[in-house]
């Protein structure tokens, strides 16, 4: 085995042996650090008006809302299959993991990493079944912050890199997108439909990105 290659395959299953969630995490109701509803968030900086607007422009319609809710029930018992995926992809790109390690040992945070994955799990089922409201909204913008140096860190009180540079953010589209439709596959969907999903899952994703990137730029320029 290359070194590349050996280095690549011991991030991967430390990163599986840390973060597979054990019974207990599995059963406890509450994520910890998610708090899409909550009052304590901030209000997002752009409008419902706003979101619309972005709707239109990425050809986002309520066909592709409906796909995304056929997306959830095939997802629902997928969901830490997926983030094996996503995770092991992570471990294998320098350019991503860096932004898990720990600023002391220089190796992936474990607890960090655990931390955010649950989040990420949680995120795919409220993918598919987003409102689109204000609550959701708001969210969005959390998430923005939490990878900037407002908040990065802050919610897992992690010592890790202070920022994730944002082009990684839309780049990232595109290995959770593609790396996703096998799964939207699984559960005998239609070959058309499972087209459909999937492009509603690149608009969605792309949409959030974009909304994320509000921390980014230069006030008055979003």
């Amino acid at each position: 085995m290359k070194p590349n290659s050996l280095l690549t395959a011991t991030l991967v299953a430390a990163l599986a042996v840390a973060v597979t969630p054990s019974a207990a995490a599995q059963s406890a109701p509450a994520i910890p650090g998610y708090t899409m509803g909550q009052k304590t968030l901030a209000k997002a900086p752009y409008t419902l008006a706003n979101l619309e607007s972005l709707k239109r422009t990425l050809l986002f319609t309520d066909e592709d809302i409906r796909y995304l809710r056929m997306s959830k029930t095939i997802l629902a018992d997928q969901t830490e299959a997926i983030l094996d995926v996503w995770y092991g992809f992570v471990a294998s790109t320098p350019e991503l993991v860096v932004y898990f390690k720990n600023n002391k040992t220089g190796a992936p945070d474990s607890a960090y990493l655990g931390a955010v994955r649950k989040r990420f799990g949680q995120w795919i089922a409220d993918t598919a079944d987003a409102n689109y409201d204000q609550a959701w909204l708001d969210y969005q913008y959390e998430i923005g912050l939490r990878h900037t140096v407002a908040k990065k860190n802050k919610t897992d009180k992690a010592d890790s890199m202070p920022l994730v540079n944002f082009r990684y953010l839309s780049a990232m589209t595109i290995p959770v997108t593609t790396t996703l439709k096998p799964f939207l596959a699984k559960k005998g969907a239609s070959a058309a439909d499972v087209e459909k999903m999937h492009a509603a899952w690149v608009k969605s994703v792309l949409m959030q990105t974009i909304l994320w990137s509000y921390p980014y730029v230069q006030k008055g320029q979003f």
